[in-house]
């Protein structure tokens, strides 16, 4: 049996059940841990760090050190895609990504055509390294933004409470929406393929924004561009294994699930596992879908929520995680007691 094979979230995304669960959370190199914040004076900017092979191979390391997560994720963001292409992209402390936005024909004709492959180089290499320093039970996970979430914040400019100058956008010009969305899917595909030959084993697609997609929206830029990307990556790549994760998707898993789009599903929060798993095929790979707030809670809070997904997913080929992304408040000491009930169940 190959090391690959053996590794606890691939056999997992396989569609073996493994006990006790594996675990990863995402966002888990972050804000949270005190040496992260260490690290990211010494880079600069947040895209400095992005694209600074070492420092990203640390942070990216920290978690695993100090937890022994089952899975680490590469420590980048999804918005190098739009700065690879040619938008102006930078992260304003306390505030967040601030983009020169695209709202024309004219904006959208200085993206490049395809993904310029090495822009992203210190990305590629910071995998590279990781695949070399990580413990050899440890997944390395790559990830990318799916297309409507990245074109949200292209659009926009920034992070918006409800996605609206994007889909006003998708309403009132569908043309240039789905240019976009087809200049997203061809460049994240290539990233992923790049990736996996970097040296990742398993790749996350972030739909962050699928909630605020209506149903005469959804498919058209949610559901198929993703089926794109799985369909482009699977085809180049057929070892590759996706978790999709689509945040307020809950009402579309099960068509995901039967179009046979990624290997594993990630819950967010808001579902209810013991509810929405019996609705999916056993051998499916799901993930998640802790509370972040409970993390933060911790003592009984938090135990009864694990508990609760615990006995949901026994039997199943289930990742633990949470529901959406670590919060840099959560106590370290509450993220090893999650690791501890669920290790020791």
């Amino acid at each position: 049996m190959s090391t690959r094979s053996t590794k606890a979230i691939l056999r997992v995304l396989n569609g073996e059940p493994v006990w006790p669960l594996p675990i990863w959370i995402m966002r888990q190199a972050g804000r949270y841990l005190p040496e992260y914040r260490e690290t990211r004076k010494q880079a600069g900017s947040f895209l400095d760090l992005c694209y600074n092979p070492k420092l990203a191979e640390e942070v990216t390391l920290q978690p695993i050190r100090r937890f022994g997560f089952d899975a680490s994720i590469l420590f980048s963001d999804i918005l190098v895609i739009p700065h690879a292409l040619g938008q102006d992209v930078r992260f304003v402390e306390n505030e967040g990504p601030k983009l020169e936005p695209i709202t024309s024909d004219k904006d959208f004709s200085r993206l490049a055509d395809e993904l310029p492959l090495e822009r992203l180089d210190p990305v590629f290499e910071t995998l590279d390294r990781l695949s070399k320093s990580l413990p050899k039970e440890t997944t390395l996970l790559g990830f990318c933004g799916a297309p409507w979430t990245v074109a949200s914040y292209m659009i926009a400019g920034k992070g918006t409470p409800d996605q609206a100058p994007a889909r006003i956008t998708a309403y009132r010009d569908p043309v240039f929406m789905d240019a976009l969305i087809d200049r997203l899917v061809r460049a994240s595909t290539a990233y992923l393929i790049r990736q996996i030959d970097a040296g990742a084993e398993a790749v996350q697609i972030f739909e962050s924004f699928g909630s605020a997609l209506p149903p005469a929206l959804f498919d058209r830029l949610s559901l198929n561009p993703i089926r794109r990307m799985v369909e482009g990556l699977k085809a180049a790549r057929p070892d590759a294994k996706v978790i999709v994760f689509v945040r307020g998707g809950g009402a579309n898993l099960h068509r995901f699930a039967s179009a046979g789009i990624g290997d594993g599903l990630a819950l967010d929060w808001t579902l209810d596992p013991a509810l929405v798993l019996p609705t999916l095929p056993n051998t499916l790979a799901t993930q998640g879908n802790l509370d972040p707030l409970a993390l933060i809670a911790g003592g009984a809070p938090l135990e009864q929520g694990i508990d609760h997904i615990l006995n949901a997913v026994r039997g199943r080929p289930h990742i633990f995680n949470l529901g959406h992304g670590i919060l840099p408040e959560t106590p370290v000491e509450h993220v090893a007691q999650m690791i501890a009930r669920v290790r020791g169940a």
